[in-house]
């Protein structure tokens, strides 16, 4: 059988938040790649070899699913949410790109998973609705001051801006700069949704405004919601509020 490569999405934690097409694939699959704590969420089962690697070896793992199969392997790389999303998707083609010509003939798909900022925009209400962005905080492959000028951007341009990668242990400080610098351009009551482990046992969902928001609140496993001025709250018995944006700028519902 000749080789091919999937570059799947799990989505953002709950097995039945996976597409039915990555579960085919996984099911097909005889080698399964990626980063270990997505691959631990893989079920083992009998021909499928796993290769685990650190957060920070992608273009590594890219080029060993390349390689794996060219050798005749259906190989399938795994990401949580979706895999063109600041995941793996980029860095394979960006593998293909500089690498062997010859895996530019190689059956390679994408399979597309439920992001981080869709799952927790579902749980909140319809942040989303009007236009929006996602930023990924991480300064490892692009310069804080870039990042900055997106932000600042964005916010002026009236996007609601979804954050990815807030911070870590290696990058204590960049959410909270950008919060700072948020305040800077956006109304203080802009709400803020903190929605860490959307979807799995230790899922957590805070919503605040811009003033009241903490950095310290998040983690990697965090995705944080900035509202533009239009994004409102609807009140509920339950203090839970529906956060949404409407789909018309400056029209009133």
């Amino acid at each position: 059988m000749s080789g091919w490569l999937a570059i799947a999405g799990l989505g953002p934690g709950a097995p039945e938040l996976v597409t039915p097409e990555v579960t085919q694939a996984l099911a097909q699959a005889t080698d399964l790649i990626g980063y270990a704590p997505y691959v631990a969420r893989v079920s083992e089962r009998v021909g499928l070899s796993r290769h685990v690697s650190d957060n920070r070896e992608e273009r590594d793992r890219a080029r060993l699913a390349l390689r794996l199969a060219a050798e005749g392997r259906r190989v399938i790389v795994v990401s949580s949410g979706d895999p063109g999303v600041f995941a793996m998707a980029a860095a394979v083609f960006e593998a293909v790109d500089c690498g062997d010509p010859s895996w530019r003939n190689l059956d390679i798909k994408v399979l597309p998973g439920i992001s981080a900022m869709f799952a927790a925009a579902a749980r909140i209400g319809a942040p989303l609705g009007h236009d929006f962005c996602a930023i990924n905080l991480s300064d490892n492959l692009k310069p804080w001051e870039l990042i900055e000028r997106r932000l600042r951007l964005a916010a002026q341009a009236g996007f609601v801006i979804a954050l990815y990668n807030p911070l870590s242990k290696a990058r204590p400080w960049q959410l909270g700069r950008a919060l700072a610098l948020l305040r800077k351009e956006l109304p203080e009551v802009v709400p803020v949704a903190f929605a860490s482990a959307v979807s799995d046992a230790k899922e957590a969902i805070d919503v605040t405004t811009l003033r009241d928001a903490v950095a310290e609140r998040a983690d990697m496993r965090t995705l944080v919601l900035i509202g533009s001025s239009q994004t409102r709250l609807i009140a509920r018995p339950d203090g839970s509020p529906f956060v949404y944006t409407p789909r018309s700028a400056g029209v009133s519902p």
